[in-house]
């Protein structure tokens, strides 16, 4: 999906081959008022008129779906995540049992850019989309990349988490205003400040409950797992449902703390990480900074990296990396956190 690094692209799977083969695949094109759709091969939308674009509401969303219900050989709709623009067409779409992925943009305009597509229109980049749409289904990554419907506890969750953040960063902008706000206003400011804190404080309590009502059991094999506080948890509660089910590898590299390769013949290049979760990502940044400093097997591991000469910041990537995967190990193994396990042992 969008925070998935590496495709993995194989024409030679057989398997993915012949799942491909004579199949249909759709591209959707998405801004805030319009859905584009194009198709691969001749297969061709309701009326030229129309052109394939429908209203980027919860009318147009059903009429793009009953266009992709006219083809039964259909294999695969593809988005691009658009800031979350994508989300009601592309939920519904999978609802409805369509097999619908959403690649990180970045991704969708590389892949157009190989293809040769110069000029930029919506119609074309539905039309890539769709042969994109095409190439992933040859992939041995396709069941990985295909859109999976969150637990209404998850996205219940998330939804207060993200306006969380959302509340958090217009408390940020008006503590900046106040600082060289003019007297007339000043008062003005604190109270949209006051306004905001008791905001912020409100969805705390409704975070905490939701935390509490449906993810007490995967949070009580943590207790003690010293970085790990209440933002935290609901981070990952909320935008993490993979951890404790993948490999330490896969999801670092859901989260974007994996090092990837970059070689080529004998060049060994340096091992970078990007992409991935970035509000996951954030909240496990501030749970390493206090780990590092309370939690004695992150001290010591932070310690020795550095004393190795790590740069800081290579060092605290690793740290995340690190309370990442011991995490995803206890919730795996359903065995709580022991601060006297040798956590080494977890790359």
């Amino acid at each position: 999906m969008n925070d998935s690094e590496s495709m993995g692209l194989d024409a030679s799977s057989k398997d993915n081959d012949v799942h491909a083969k004579g199949a249909v695949f759709a591209g959707v094109d998405v801004s805030k008022a319009h859905l584009d759709l194009a198709f691969t091969g001749t297969r061709s939308v309701a009326a030229a008129a129309q052109s394939g674009r429908f209203t980027n509401d919860a009318a147009g969303v059903r009429l793009l779906l009953a266009e992709l219900q006219k083809c039964p050989s259909l294999g695969a709709v593809l988005f691009e995540a658009t800031g979350g623009l994508e989300r009601e067409a592309a939920g519904s779409l999978c609802a409805a049992g369509l097999a619908v992925m959403v690649v990180n943009p970045r991704q969708a305009h590389d892949f157009a850019k190989a293809l040769g597509y110069l000029e930029k229109t919506d119609a074309i980049d539905a039309r890539a989309l769709a042969q994109f749409a095409q190439t992933l289904a040859g992939s041995p990554k396709f069941e990985a990349l295909k859109m999976r419907l969150p637990e209404p506890e998850q996205e219940a969750l998330q939804v207060l988490v993200t306006r969380r953040a959302q509340l958090v960063e217009m408390r940020v902008a008006e503590g900046n205003r106040l600082a060289r706000a003019p007297k007339l206003v000043r008062k003005s400011v604190q109270a949209v400040i006051a306004l905001l804190e008791r905001q912020i404080k409100a969805l705390d309590g409704d975070i905490d409950g939701a935390l509490k009502a449906h993810f007490a059991e995967k949070l009580a094999l943590l207790k003690g797992l010293k970085g790990v506080g209440p933002g935290t948890q609901a981070a990952l509660m909320a935008g993490l449902p993979e951890l404790g089910r993948l490999t330490h590898k896969e999801i670092a590299k859901i989260v974007g703390v994996a090092p990837l390769s970059h070689d080529s013949g004998k060049m060994r290049g340096k091992r970078t990480t990007w992409g991935g979760r970035a509000d996951v990502r954030a909240a496990l940044y501030m749970g390493t900074l206090t780990a590092v400093k309370h939690n004695d097997v992150m001290k010591a591991f932070h310690q020795r990296l550095l004393a190795n000469g790590k740069p800081k910041k290579v060092a605290l990537v690793a740290c995340i990396r690190k309370l990442l995967s011991i995490m995803n190990a206890i919730l795996k193994s359903g065995v709580p956190w022991n601060p006297n396990f040798n956590a080494n042992k977890i790359a």
